[in-house]
C-alpha cells in the first residue's frame, strides 16, 4: 500500500513524526499540549492513558537492568500525572502554561505542591520521587535499579490515585 503524501509536500506523516522524533520533539506530547488548550478534560485523560504506557516502560526497562531509561520513564509518569491533574483542576499553573505555552519544570512542581493541598501528599510525593529519579537517576546516573524501585513505588500510589479522578 502506497503511504498517502501530505497535501503540498513530499514527505508522509510518518516522515514528518520521525523528523521531528529525531530532533527530540516528542510529538505525542506536543499534541496533548494542544488538545489541552481545546479541550482540558479529553487532554487529562490522555496523559494518564500515556503515564500508564511510561508506567509499563519503565518496569520493562528495570526488567532490562537499564537503570537510566528506567529513571525517566518513570519520571514521565509522574510529569504526565501533573499535568493531567493540573489541567482537569484548571490550576494557575495550568493557567501559566497556556500563557507560557510550555510545561516548565518550577510549573511541574509548583502544581504538585498546589494539587497537594486539594488532593494529598500522594501527589507531591509522587513528583518528588520523579524528579528525583530524573535528576539521580537520569541526568547523573548514580541510581541502581534498586534504588529506581523504591521510588517507582511512590509514582505508582501517584498513578493509581490519579486514575480514580481523573
Amino acid at each position: 500500500m502506497k503511504k498517502q503524501k501530505m497535501e503540498n509536500n513530499s514527505m508522509s506523516l510518518d516522515e514528518v513524526i520521525k523528523k521531528l522524533e529525531k530532533k527530540g520533539i516528542n510529538v505525542t506530547e506536543a499534541l496533548l499540549d494542544i488538545l489541552s488548550k481545546e479541550d482540558p478534560e479529553e487532554s487529562s485523560k490522555e496523559r494518564i492513558n500515556l503515564a500508564e504506557k511510561y508506567m509499563k516502560e519503565s518496569e520493562d526497562y528495570i526488567e532490562k537492568g537499564d537503570a537510566v531509561q528506567a529513571s525517566e520513564k518513570a519520571y514521565k509518569v509522574a510529569e504526565e500525572i501533573v499535568k493531567a491533574l493540573a489541567e482537569k483542576f484548571r490550576t494557575e499553573e495550568y493557567e501559566e502554561f497556556l500563557k507560557e505555552e510550555r510545561w516548565y519544570t518550577y510549573l511541574l512542581g509548583k502544581a504538585s505542591k498546589s494539587l497537594s493541598k486539594k488532593l494529598g501528599y500522594w501527589i507531591l510525593d509522587g513528583w518528588n520521587a520523579g524528579y528525583d529519579l530524573h535528576v539521580w537517576g537520569f541526568h547523573e546516573r548514580k541510581y541502581s535499579i534498586e534504588d529506581i524501585k523504591v521510588s517507582l513505588k511512590k509514582i505508582e500510589e501517584m498513578l493509581m490515585e490519579s486514575k480514580k479522578i481523573v
